[in-house]
């Protein structure tokens, strides 16, 4: 517990760390009167960066600092394993020093309480004998696990035999993408080296069933295997057993093990991202994304083809470029790499997530800083974006950023060392999760987002498309007040530039255009509601989804809104916002997105920002 506490000693947010707590830790409250003791700070190994300072509240608080007379015995199989899939491509060409960080970094999620699975990715060579291959592959597997046990005791095993195919050759077993008849066969071995904080590194090869002899599988499709088998599905079941009895197998499976992530060390880093200003993308969200992603990637790759592509993949491919000028294997391995995602991800529940990290920002990352315990103002200090997506389930920055302020750099690892050398943040990963749908209406790519006309009308909450009542309710639980409706309806009619609906109404955003007093003709697009449900307040990421949406696809070109002086939701708001001013005599801020609002002639952005967020009434009933 004193691990935890010292990684948690001061959290960005108390909802951050009730996460952590509620789904990593196994340790009970017992009952009983407790000594207080004096709190021991422990050397975890681990860097937090400038998210996690000297101990404050955490350290004080009874539920997370117990100092019983007697320990309570927690019967640790009851709890689920906590487990990562991680896999760690083109490890050969990964340096003895990089991988050795990249294994410390291993270590300290296990210490924090999910312990990770490696497999090896060696790549194909085409041209290449398939015994070589495997060879490469058993020799990486065992290189990574002798880089683990130089910094934990409980090491780590080469595996090599807990895969069974029934393809009956190589050429076969690579001509399919996704498959479902390779299965794991030794998941007690598994389990046991888990529990005992041992962890496995695998090296993609399995005996097929049909002559037992031993065949190199894609590493995608062992990742594929094990999240299968620790999702509780197996590839073939027998007709002749009973539902129920399967599906009771099926829970306890479930209830065994919690495979948390999906982790990709790449040296191409993240997915790259079709705007220059964004670089690569923070996160992904797979049910609104996914195709268009694809899509992107793709057109490069088809406006790319023929051009250096590497020889059987066989070069390394991390050397440094930007979105613009990625090589054909390159795209192509981009697009393997997010439909892995998509394909291991669907097994799982939504809870579980993705990350794709460069080898090079993993082992870095790992290295301790000589710094000050309490950090000055203008200091920066690296994050492990492993270590702080475990604790916060979160990127290390919003999606919703203006790309401008992530100073995001270039997505492959070369010149880390050259950025940091500048005193840089280098924040090359992708956090990828199933995530929910959102639907935009009307749809921008069908219907821009313009000011009505006779021509294009304003739409309705009468559409059939949007679900009043559900719609309502969730503004008035997010805000936690009661609407007046017929003056709510009766001020927007016909102003309604669009609607944002993230998953089942769990998150919205309500546009309307207003006009300012002193120009009645000019539209001006205006947040007028963005609303969460209390309980996925702070979850999943939704409201950075539905402002993501909102000023990149919908209204590229800018929008305002206002928020009380004293709403502590501010600090949000101004980290998105491309400007903000407190209004003069009133308790109302201004915020907007548009670029260069200050600059204009005469100011009249600003002008009709100040008048429209002066001009509009509230529509909430008293109390």
């Amino acid at each position: 517990m004193e691990l935890i506490l010292d990684v948690l000693s001061s959290e960005a947010t108390k909802r951050d760390a009730k996460f952590y707590l509620s789904r990593f830790t196994s340790e009970k409250p017992a009952t009983g009167r407790s000594k207080p003791q004096g709190t021991r700070r422990a050397d975890v190994g681990v860097n937090l960066g400038n998210l996690y300072l000297p101990a404050r509240a955490i350290d004080r608080s009874p539920v997370f600092v117990q100092g019983l007379d007697k320990k309570t015995f927690v019967d640790q199989t009851s709890e689920p394993l906590h487990i990562a899939l991680v896999k760690i491509r083109d490890p050969q060409s990964i340096t003895d020093c990089t991988l050795r960080q990249v294994a410390l970094t291993l270590v300290q999620l296990s210490r924090l309480g999910m312990t990770s699975i490696v497999v090896v990715d060696c790549g194909i060579y085409k041209n290449g004998k398939t015994f070589d291959i495997r060879q490469l592959a058993t020799q990486q597997a065992d290189r990574v696990a002798a880089a683990i046990e130089i910094h934990d005791r409980h090491g780590a095993r080469r595996l090599d035999t807990v895969l069974e195919s029934a393809g009956t050759d190589e050429e076969f077993l690579f001509a399919v993408q996704v498959r479902s008849d390779t299965r794991v066969t030794n998941r007690k071995l598994l389990l046991t080296l888990l529990r005992k904080g041992e962890i496995p590194v695998v090296a993609p090869v399995a005996f097929t069933l049909r002559n037992q002899t031993l065949v190199l599988l894609p590493a995608d499709e062992a990742i594929l295997a094990l999240t299968r088998e620790f999702a509780g599905l197996k590839p073939q079941l027998n007709p002749d057993l009973d539902p129920d009895a399967v599906a009771e197998n099926v829970k306890s499976m479930q209830k065994e093990v919690s495979l948390d992530k999906i982790i990709l060390l790449d040296p191409l880093g993240a997915i790259p991202a079709s705007s220059k200003a964004d670089r690569s993308h923070v996160f992904i969200n797979l049910e609104q994304e996914y195709d268009s992603i694809q899509s992107d990637l793709s057109s490069s790759v088809s406006n790319r083809e023929g051009a250096h592509e590497l020889p059987g993949e066989r070069a390394s491919l991390s050397a440094t470029k930007d979105a613009a000028s990625h090589s054909f294997a390159e795209m192509k391995i981009h697009s393997r790499n997010l439909a892995l995602f998509r394909n291991s991800l669907a097994l799982l529940p939504p809870s579980s997530s993705g990350l794709l990290a460069s080898p090079t920002m993993a082992a870095h990352s790992t290295q301790r800083l000589e710094t000050s315990p309490v950090l000055e103002v203008g200091t920066r200090r690296q994050r492990n974006p492993l270590i702080h997506n475990l604790l916060t389930d979160k990127p290390v920055f919003s999606p919703s950023l203006p790309p401008r302020r992530t100073q995001q750099l270039p997505v492959s690892g070369r010149d880390i060392d050259v950025r940091e050398s500048r005193g840089i943040d280098v924040l090359p990963t992708t956090m990828i999760k199933r995530g929910m749908p959102v639907t935009m209406i009307p749809d921008p790519q069908i219907r821009p987002w313009v000011p009505p006309s006779l021509i294009n009308p304003s739409i309705q909450f009468a559409d059939p498309r949007i679900d009043f009542v559900r719609l309502f309710h969730l503004i008035e639980d997010s805000f936690g007040r009661k609407l007046n409706v017929p003056h709510y309806l009766s001020r927007i009619k016909d102003r309604i530039a669009g609607i944002i609906v993230a998953g089942e109404y769990e998150g919205c955003a309500v546009v309307t255009w207003e006009s300012p007093a002193h120009d009645p003709w000019r539209m001006v697009p205006y947040l007028d509601k963005l609303a969460v449900l209390k309980r996925s307040q702070g979850a999943g990421g939704i409201a950075d989804v539905i402002f993501t949406a909102m000023v990149r696809t919908c209204l590229p070109g800018g929008l305002c809104w206002r928020s009380r002086k004293s709403n502590p939701a501010n600090k949000w708001y101004f980290e998105r916002a491309k400007g903000f001013r407190n209004l003069p005599d009133s308790d109302w801020a201004i915020f907007w997105t548009r670029e260069d609002v200050e600059d204009k002639d005469g100011d009249w952005p600003l002008r009709d920002y100040e008048s429209v967020c002066r001009k509009v009434e509230p529509s909430w009933k008293p109390g």
